[in-house]
């Protein structure tokens, strides 16, 4: 066998579970065809950012990553939610969930991802059990029990005991595996950049609720003395691409009507990306000698920092499995645990990110009042309060 373990894809998802599986003392092939940018103003640098929650730190400590992360992380201490109404940004209601309440340690911590990628694939570096092969990418698969045989862009063939997709929401290896996916529309777009503001966001979390979905400032670290949030702008799709189009001078004062002025005067500091709003998720998680993660398992809108934790929940999953019986690794009998284990919680959080979205989409006034009610009924009630705070960061039972 060349590798235990072939992990298509570099993205987050796929670095972090190469590392989480090497640490467990599995030989790891990454392959990702594009190479990861890890400048900010590079051309096609990812300008979103993560929030790992507080079990994925705990995941990340245990593979030796948190480490070289948690100097670049802003905590997030306060998630605050703010409805602004409908078409006109009015920020009607505003309701603070603290950490403190629950927890002694913050919601989470806050990194760029482009940074993220170049701190973990260095940290690959240092391993002796990964090979990490960027501008190569997983094309074909082939399996029977005993193993898969993966054919490689450059022309090589690998043999392994498991192949791990995580080469995102088409991933070449799930199709390959033959595995279906179900997939919802919601007609959006989300911006993505960062800016600088002249008010300080004391580690706050913020998401403004609004006809067209929410308007998220994510903490960062101050940039040049600054400062500094990322930005998530959800809209109508035509909406998004008119706001991408907009000179510099227009969307700035644009997005800061947006805003609500809660971060004071808000200054572009980066390009603009743009994607489209999806949820997605596979049928199965796993088939004969792969498993399924991240985007090629599970897609939701980037509400409520769900998106990679719930990725990080699978490699802790996967990880968990392979240290429990290493000699059944890629076996029909941990891939159907991998499964059982992951698909409820998976499926439940996908409905839920697609209520939330649905619900701050709401442009009818009565419908609008009814979701400023339920925000506030939410947070009135504490012991609910409390739970809903300790479901968001991915409370295991």
């Amino acid at each position: 066998m060349d590798y235990d373990i072939i992990i298509s894809g570099g993205g987050i998802a796929g670095l972090t579970a190469t590392a989480a599986l090497a640490s467990a003392g599995l030989d790891v092939l990454c392959v990702d065809p594009t190479p990861p940018v890890i400048e900010r103003d590079a051309t096609g640098a990812d300008l979103r950012s993560t929030a790992f929650l507080q079990p994925a730190r705990q995941l990340l400590d245990d593979i030796g990553l948190w480490g070289r992360l948690s100097a670049h992380a802003t905590p997030l201490q306060i998630m605050r939610i703010i409805d602004a109404g409908g078409p006109v940004s009015e920020p009607r209601m505003s309701k603070e969930f603290n950490a403190a309440d629950i927890s002694k340690l913050p919601f989470g911590w806050n990194l760029p991802n482009w940074l993220l990628r170049r701190e973990i694939a260095t940290h690959l570096k240092t391993l002796p059990n990964v090979t990490y092969r960027t501008s190569v990418g997983a094309k074909t698969l082939f399996t029977r029990t005993g193993e898969a045989r993966v054919g490689l862009s450059d022309g090589a063939r690998v043999r392994a005991r498991l192949v791990i997709a995580a080469d995102g929401r088409g991933s070449p290896m799930r199709e390959a595996a033959g595995i279906d996916v179900k997939t919802t529309r919601y007609g959006q777009k989300a911006l993505a950049f960062s800016v600088t503001h002249t008010e300080p966001h004391e580690n706050v979390s913020t998401e403004i609720h609004r006809t067209g979905g929410p308007f998220t400032l994510v903490p960062l670290p101050d940039l040049e003395g600054k400062h500094s949030s990322a930005i998530v702008w959800m809209e109508e799709g035509a909406k998004a691409k008119a706001l991408a189009e907009l000179d510099v001078a227009r969307f700035e004062e644009t997005m800061n009507v947006r805003s609500c002025g809660v971060l004071g005067q808000l200054t572009l500091n980066s390009k603009r990306t743009i994607w489209p709003i999806i949820s997605q998720h596979a049928e199965r998680l796993s088939g004969e000698r792969i498993a399924l993660i991240a985007e090629a398992a599970h897609v939701l809108p980037p509400i409520g920092a769900q998106g990679l934790n719930m990725s990080l929940g699978d490699i802790r999953t996967l990880r968990d499995l392979a240290l429990a019986q290493p000699e059944r690794l890629g076996e029909a009998e941990m891939l159907a645990a991998y499964h059982n284990a992951r698909i409820t919680d998976i499926r439940t959080r996908i409905a839920g990110i697609t209520l939330l979205n649905r619900t701050s989409m709401l442009s009818a006034p009565p419908l609008r009042d009814a979701r400023a009610a339920g925000l506030n009924a939410l947070y009135s009630f504490a012991p609910l309060r409390k739970s809903i705070m300790q479901l968001g960061l991915g409370a295991r039972g």
